[in-house]
């Protein structure tokens, strides 16, 4: 009940009576609260301060200022960025990442979270595809590192690859394989060796030839045998390789210890056209029909041209795609989680609305799936950009030295420009903040999700 003044006003309730007023001296319960609250935060704001703040302040400071940071540069630390050769180069790559990677990573976890969803091995299937999340980016360097070896013996990419080739492609048994000057035959100018005089029913061609290693002969092979002249005019002879361990040999004679050329091509060429063509058995003896009498006798360069060694992925042109290869195998389980996550919340009834409809299952995964999903993928998508920005590990432990300019991204550069050889940490400072700088737009996109999500 409130009181009247003289002048017939209502009196002001008492002090401990109003809406946050105070007993005693004491604060209201929000001042308390707020203070409270503010002594919980102290220690995060100023590890916050310490360890994000003040370097990021400090970075602007230092990127204004020269190499041995006593004179103010200006801009051009920030020129720099852009006429270097290859701090461009970074910046290239930098835009290739983030384009390709998240897309690929995306892309792969979409369609690993959406096929596995009706098969009853899927949780086996996506622990397998996540389980390379377990892995650090050094350990996942070398191991590709090692896929991407160039010699296919020890390169699991180039073993695929030349074991695919061989299966379609003829491959050459004796890549190194010249005869001696001493021997009967001489270069034909196309990688290919020709007899030096043309062969004659009844006199068996000799064709020796020396440098292949004995380890690197047909397992099969057997002693060289010196051909018998054919009494019905055909051209017999022998192709083996000149050459006796421990020495003792002669040159043009077949000794007893030397192996024949196994499967060696041999063909009878007259005019510049084939004729005939034979092939060596296990000793190297191989005999040709009566047409090739008078013909020179050559062994075509099939039989000589280097095997083929698979793809050069670490050289200058497929570093960076070997590279974002690699970290596509590492991220695209983390996709696949987050987006089987939010393809379990998708209302079913729309589903099987839209194939009772008549829609068959890509336009429903297209129409239906995809739309409702692009939240989910957005968070994907902008969290896997920001985080290539900061690849730095793949790059420096895959890319061998001879190629890590042209697979250079901007955080490797960071590293090289503020601790290589010949620092300058002015111009790390700048490559810092423009990293920073393209985080930004990425981390507002983020946020206004966020605030977006929590007014629902």
């Amino acid at each position: 009940m409130t009181t009247a003044t003289a002048g017939g006003a209502p009196a002001a309730p008492p002090a401990d009576k109003r809406p946050g007023g105070r007993r005693g001296g004491r604060r209201g319960v929000t001042g308390t609260r707020g203070t409270v609250a503010a002594l919980f935060l102290l220690p995060a704001l100023v590890l916050l301060g310490a360890l994000v703040v003040y370097p990021i302040g400090y970075s602007v400071y230092r990127s204004f200022f020269d190499q041995a940071g006593t004179g103010f540069a200006g801009f051009d630390n920030y020129t720099a960025l852009f006429s270097d050769e290859t701090i461009r180069t970074a910046v290239k790559n930098n835009a290739i990442w983030v384009v390709f990677a998240p897309t690929v990573a995306t892309a792969l976890g979409l369609i690993f979270a959406v096929l596995t969803e009706r098969i009853r091995w899927g949780t086996a299937f996506k622990l397998v595809v996540f389980m390379p999340m377990a892995i650090s980016m050094l350990a996942a360097g070398i191991i590709f590192r090692l896929v991407y070896d160039q010699a296919p013996e020890r390169g699991v990419a180039n073993a695929v690859v030349v074991g695919v080739h061989d299966t379609f492609a003829e491959s050459s048994g004796f890549p190194k394989a010249h005869p001696l000057p001493v021997h009967p035959l001489e270069a034909g100018g196309d990688g290919s060796f020709v007899t030096k005089e043309p062969a004659r029913a009844g006199e068996p061609v000799l064709l020796p030839l020396v440098g292949v290693a004995p380890a690197k002969m047909p397992a099969d092979a057997r002693p060289a045998e010196a051909a018998s002249p054919s009494a019905d005019g055909k051209i017999t002879g022998t192709a083996w390789l000149d050459f006796t361990r421990g020495g003792g040999g002669k040159p043009n004679v077949v000794d007893p210890e030397e192996l024949g050329l196994k499967g060696i091509r041999v063909e009878a060429v007259r005019d510049g056209e084939v004729v005939a063509t034979a092939t060596a058995g296990a000793d190297g003896v191989f005999t040709l029909p009566a047409s090739a009498d008078g013909a020179l006798i050559r062994l075509p360069e099939a039989n000589f041209h280097e095997p083929y060694h698979g793809v050069d992925w670490l050289g200058p042109t497929l570093v960076t795609p070997a590279i974002i290869g690699s970290y596509v195998w590492m991220w695209a389980g983390f996709a696949m989680v987050l987006i089987a996550a939010g393809l379990a919340g998708l209302p079913r009834e729309l589903l099987e609305a839209a194939r009772v409809d008549g829609a068959n299952e890509w336009q429903v995964f297209r129409r239906i799936t995809v739309p409702m999903l692009a939240p989910v993928l957005a968070v994907v998508l902008v969290t896997l950009m920001i985080n290539v920005l900061k690849v730095f590990d793949l790059v420096f432990i895959i890319a061998p030295g001879s190629s890590q300019d042209d697979a250079n991204v901007l955080a490797l550069q960071l590293y090289r420009s503020s601790f290589g050889t010949d620092a300058d940490l002015g111009i790390g400072s700048a490559i810092a903040v423009l990293l920073l700088l393209l985080v930004v737009p990425m981390m507002l996109v983020n946020i206004r999700r966020i605030r977006k999500e929590g007014r629902r």
